[in-house]
């Protein structure tokens, strides 16, 4: 239309362009339903325009723009009332909203849990709402304006627009003074959805009875392993969301991976190793908890009582660094997790020496996993395929559940199996069926070391990883957290 003006129309662009950023237009049609000679050199063509508004819906009209013979051509005779019949050169368009009530976010069982009456643990995940600033309604949209309810963390601000619905829309055209001049147009809203997550407020209530007392900082995530949907996230104190976004060495805990590549090359549980008081691997001094020496035991049995001499050595002769990390990515390590809500991507760099191998092999190293991570680690041990854990059942996964090796399942279940009746969490008191691999991960300067305290495992359909800060050792400290959850569902 601009290059068909008769005379220039210094008004042209801006108020076309004012139009789009106070309606959020996304995309326009304009059909053409009939052009006439008005008089003498004069004339109008009528049009329907149909304007796409971000996230409002569909607003179509119907206006005319006069014409006139400028040397011996017809042009435009453009003014603002060609943009709409009744816009002036003294208003402008804009937006009045009413927002419907906002949809639910609900347990597995349509539980709402976005209130505050759920916990703390809870609401970490659901998220909270303020009010919104400039800066959120320059990214979400012509509709929003400051003061309405968005989210700002968790799920109510993943799920903004799903939660929130769209709203009843006035088209206004308003004065210099902002006060509405006349309403052109009407949109309906609709109501948002409702978003159902996977979590079992009996086990969540389970795990959160299970840390709630315990002096040292601890993190509980339950997942089921047959669908990797998440039951239960806890942590006993607040703020930052370490079940899910911590980074820990996952220190023996990992062992259950290598068992898996070793059984995969051919291994079995009675194959008969030695467990030594120490031995270096690459120059690296490797001794077991407590200075343990077991001699000549089971593979097993090595496993049970969790022998980092037994399992450094076997990964050096045995496996190799690529091996090592093939295996680590089966069970979701360098692989970006989306569960919803943030949540770390466990890490699992290539061993660049014989040393750093066997440091990874009994889960130190550059290692670093979430509570969350190791939980899906454990159900897959369970189930025999890894599954990436979600906290909404909907939500499209960007990757695939990956198999673990044909054939290690009932060895690997042994292994964990002879963890709790005679290993090193055989005195946590966790309830029978259960089968697991405890941890104890050093971490910090070798001047002033300190260990974190881990246990993963599985009873039926429910996996689960428990780390305890600063906590002594897997065995004696984060086992008896699990078997409190687990007596607790029963």
């Amino acid at each position: 239309m601009r290059a068909q003006l008769g005379t220039p129309a210094p008004a042209f662009d801006t108020t076309y362009e004012n139009m789009r950023k106070a309606l959020g237009v996304q995309g326009t049609a304009v059909r053409l339903d009939g052009v006439r000679e008005t008089g003498d050199g004069a004339g109008q063509a009528a049009y329907t325009a149909t304007l796409k508004l971000k996230d409002v819906g569909e607003w179509s009209y119907s206006g005319t723009v006069d014409l006139a013979v400028v040397d011996r051509h017809w042009r435009v005779k453009w003014s603002p009332s060609a943009v709409h019949p009744d816009l002036t050169g003294t208003t402008a368009f804009a937006l009045r909203t009413k927002w419907p009530e906002r949809a639910a976010i609900t347990s597995a069982d349509g539980d709402r849990i976005d209130g505050t009456d759920v916990g703390g643990s809870v609401q970490q995940l659901a998220g909270y709402l303020e009010k919104a600033t400039a800066k959120h309604v320059a990214k979400l949209g012509a509709p929003y304006r400051v003061g309405d309810a968005v989210g700002a963390s968790g799920l109510q601000q993943r799920f903004q627009k799903r939660l929130a619905g769209t709203p009843d829309t006035g088209i206004e055209l308003v004065g210099a003074d902002g006060k509405t001049v006349k309403t052109v147009g009407e949109i309906d809203g609709e109501a948002g959805e409702a978003l159902a997550t996977s979590l079992d407020m009996r086990v969540q209530r389970a795990a959160v009875e299970a840390v709630r007392d315990l002096k040292k900082t601890t993190s509980l995530v339950a997942v089921r392993p047959s669908s990797g949907e998440i039951l239960a996230v806890v942590n006993n104190v607040g703020g930052f969301n370490r079940a899910l976004d911590g980074n820990y060495p996952p220190g023996s805990t990992f062992k259950a991976v290598t068992a898996v590549a070793l059984l995969g090359e051919g291994m079995k549980p009675g194959d008969r190793v030695t467990c030594p008081k120490d031995v270096k691997v690459g120059g690296l001094p490797i001794r077991n908890s407590n200075h343990a020496a077991y001699g000549s035991v089971s593979l097993s049995d090595a496993f049970a009582h969790s022998c980092n001499t037994t399992f450094a050595p076997l990964t050096k002769e045995r496996l190799d660094a690529d091996r090592l990390v093939e295996t680590a990515e089966l069970f979701g390590f360098n692989t970006p997790l989306d569960i919803g809500v943030p949540a770390a991507k466990g890490s699992f760099p290539r061993a660049e020496s014989d040393a750093e191998l066997a440091a990874e092999s009994f889960g130190q190293g550059r290692i670093t996993a979430s509570p969350l991570l190791m939980a899906s680690v454990a159900a897959a041990l369970a189930d025999g395929t890894w599954r990436p854990p979600t906290l909404v059942p909907s939500l499209k996964q960007p990757v695939e559940p990956r198999a673990l090796p044909e054939g290690v399942l009932p060895d690997m279940h042994r292994m964990m199996s002879a963890v709790v009746t005679k290993g090193t969490a055989e005195d946590a008191g966790l309830p029978r069926g259960t089968r697991g691999k405890t941890g104890t991960a050093e971490y910090g300067p070798q001047d002033d070391l300190k260990t974190h305290a881990w246990f993963i495992g599985f009873r039926g359909d429910l996996a689960f990883a428990v780390i305890v800060e600063e906590g002594s050792g897997g065995g004696a400290v984060a086992a008896p957290v699990a078997a409190d959850f687990l007596r607790a569902l029963g």
